[in-house]
C-alpha cells in the first residue's frame, strides 16, 4: 500500500467524491484541505451542480482526462460503482477513505489493476501535512507500520 500512496500523492488533480449539500461531511472537509494544500480538485456529487459555490460534476465520466486520482468518501455499498467507473475511464489511483472501504471494494480495485489506498487518512499523507494531520500520522507511525 506504500506505493499507491506514493503514487496518489503526486496526483495533481483530484477529484472529490463525496461532498454533501449540508458541508458536514469528510468529502467537503477533503475538498477544501486538498485545494489550500494546492491540488487542483474536482468535486463529484451525482445530484446537485454546486455545493457552497463549488462546481459539482454529476459523475467521473464527466472529468474524463481532467483527474489523475479519485478520494472516494461514500457509504460502503455505493463504492463498487464508483470504481467500476474510475476503471472504465482510465483513472487507475482511487483513495478509499476510512469508512468507505470494504472488502469487497478492496478486492474490487485489486481485480480491476487500479492503485488502491484503502482506510487511510487522505490528509495525513497530502503534502503539506501539518497541524492536526502531522501530530496524528507521527501517532499512527508509532503504533501501526505505514
Amino acid at each position: 500500500m506504500k506505493r499507491a500512496i506514493e503514487e496518489f500523492i503526486t496526483c495533481k488533480r483530484i477529484a472529490v467524491v463525496g461532498l454533501s449539500r449540508g458541508g458536514k461531511k469528510f468529502g467537503n472537509s477533503a475538498y477544501a484541505e486538498l485545494s489550500k494544500r494546492g491540488y487542483e480538485v474536482f468535486a463529484v456529487h451525482p445530484e446537485v451542480e454546486e455545493i457552497a459555490g463549488t462546481r459539482c460534476y454529476p459523475n467521473l465520466s464527466a472529468l474524463r482526462g481532467k483527474v489523475d486520482g479519485v478520494v472516494i468518501s461514500i457509504p460502503r455499498g455505493k463504492v463498487p460503482g464508483v470504481i467500476r467507473e474510475a476503471a472504465a475511464i482510465g483513472l487507475n489511483n482511487v483513495w478509499l477513505q476510512q469508512g468507505a472501504q470494504s472488502p469487497e471494494a478492496v478486492a474490487l480495485g485489486k481485480d480491476l489493476n487500479l492503485s488502491l489506498v484503502a482506510g487511510k487518512c487522505i490528509l495525513m499523507y497530502a503534502p503539506p501535512v501539518g497541524g492536526f494531520h502531522a501530530w496524528h500520522r507521527a501517532l499512527h507511525r508509532l503504533f501501526v507500520k505505514l
